[in-house]
């Protein structure tokens, strides 16, 4: 059995490999293999399914190890890390994410717009948004035109999304998180098509209030 060094240089005999199981690795006594072409070749030993490999010049590799049979690819190694890797990168680009948008209860209509078009721009690329109103000063005294104002924004944007709940008020501030609609129900207010989502930050200027 291979040996594999720890962090202080020692061997540790209960380290598995990393990466699938390949070659003369698989222990199943049978395997169902896939050509290098993607055909079916059928149930058959892995000694047997090895060899095929081998005349083709190719490794054998094992894709499905919990399937009964194991499934095993005919397959170039490196072309098989590539398209993991591959698969990774595609499954995270499609994670959503959430992003928040801020703004503040006296927020003047051009800055207001502005807000609900970077918002707008987060949902139309499948993100959630956040939206966040911070109270500073005398402005906690009248919480509610805080609820109104996240009420009106989400309001503005019942084109791209829905709201996962009521808007919430915690402390000292609102917050209501809206989701994306599905693409095809999605109609665009404040934003032309194919336009680029604004990824800079939104934090405003603090301001001191007596």
């Amino acid at each position: 059995m291979p040996k594999y060094p720890n962090s202080r240089g020692k061997y540790n005999r209960n380290r598995k490999p990393r990466g699938p199981r390949r070659n003369e690795r698989i222990r199943a006594p049978e395997v169902r293999v896939i050509g290098p072409e993607g055909g079916n070749l059928g149930v058959m030993p892995p000694a047997k399914a090895l060899e095929l490999a081998k005349k083709v010049g190719l490794e054998l590799i094992e894709v499905s190890p919990t399937a009964k049979p194991p499934v095993c690819r005919i397959l170039d190694y490196g072309k098989f890390k590539y398209e993991e890797s591959k698969k990774q990168k595609d499954s995270k680009s499609h994670t959503t994410k959430l992003k928040e948008v801020k703004f503040r209860v006296k927020i003047d209509q051009h800055d207001f717009v502005t807000k609900l078009r970077r918002a707008e721009s987060f949902l139309d690329h499948g993100n959630k948004v956040k939206l966040t109103l911070q109270f500073r000063g005398r402005e906690n005294e009248h919480k509610e035109l805080g609820v109104e104002r996240v009420k009106m924004a989400a309001d503005e944007l019942t084109g791209v999304s829905t709201p996962d709940s009521d808007p919430k008020l915690v402390g000292r501030q609102v917050t209501q998180i809206l989701s994306p609609l599905p693409e095809s129900r999605r109609k665009l207010k404040f934003n032309a098509p194919d336009h680029a989502p604004d990824e800079s930050d939104d934090h405003e200027e603090e301001e001191d209030e007596s």
